[in-house]
């Protein structure tokens, strides 16, 4: 019984714990998105962080689109040749890479780069009590320090996906015609053919989905630490940031495809 009874305390404890964070996570996403429509605007700040968020990032992205691509035709050509279906990579390449990996990797690894450096960043400024002066000097930090990396990372992440998904089908083609001397002509066509209009669709509202998560896990994680906490609670928000971050993207990742293609239908 003693057991029983420290178990359930431990069970409850944790599952307030994690109600109080999702629900303050809730009102920081809230109340960032309704301060990102209200004046004054921040242009200046907004380009500073889609810079530092996107520009910065491109080359990691690209060099992760290139060999996602050359892992998934490599990866996919000697499974489907089991079944006397290679013909069909350059399908398997396209679905693979528009709907699933040229979003989740790039996702990852900004979840690692940017997320953890929002964190930080933020976190740091926590602890030198640079935000609880913000707001003596009537500067709401929400609105100063949330909604420009919200903003960048909404709209970034999206575009870097597009740039994942040229690069890794890119780096399919590659693989297919110099490594396993297929017909690039055909590949091009059985690529298009699992090219939709909604999968372009799709891989933007979840792209979108995934930076707007990022941002909010980072910000929230920055704002979590106490000034008592030092460098070494700095480092904890930082490190819980990150994962996080991951398995939030795979549990929005998750809940979008069932809404997109078991419910609105989607190809």
């Amino acid at each position: 019984m003693p057991f029983l009874i420290s178990f359930l305390e431990g069970l409850g404890k944790l599952t307030i714990s994690f109600l109080t964070t999702l629900g303050e996570a809730t009102c920081l996403t809230l109340s960032a998105i309704g301060l990102a429509f209200q004046p004054p605007y921040q242009p200046k700040m907004v380009l500073r962080q889609s810079y530092l968020i996107g520009v910065t990032a491109l080359p990691i992205v690209i060099f992760t689109g290139i060999f996602t691509g050359l892992v998934v035709a490599t990866q996919g050509y000697y499974q489907l040749r089991v079944l006397s279906a290679e013909g069909t990579i350059g399908g398997f390449v396209s679905v693979t890479i528009i709907k699933e990996l040229g979003l989740v990797v790039p996702a990852f690894v900004m979840a690692g780069r940017i997320g953890a450096s929002i964190t930080a960043e933020l976190g740091t400024m926590k602890v030198t009590e640079q935000i609880d002066a913000l707001e003596v000097m009537a500067v709401d930090p929400v609105k100063y320090l949330v909604v420009p990396r919200l903003v960048a990372c909404t709209i970034m992440l999206p575009v870097l996906s597009m740039f994942s998904i040229a690069f890794g089908l890119a780096g399919g083609y590659f693989v297919v015609i110099k490594l396993f001397n297929m017909n690039g002509n055909f590949f091009l066509k059985n690529l298009r053919a699992f090219m939709y209009l909604s999968s372009i669709l799709v891989s933007a509202v979840k792209a979108t989905a995934f930076g707007t998560s990022i941002a909010i896990v980072g910000c929230y994680k920055g704002f979590s630490v106490s000034s008592a906490d030092g460098a070494e609670g700095v480092g904890r928000a930082t490190t819980g940031s990150a994962v996080t971050a991951i398995m939030i993207i795979l549990i929005i990742d998750f809940f979008l495809n069932h809404l997109l293609y078991a419910v609105l239908n989607f190809k």
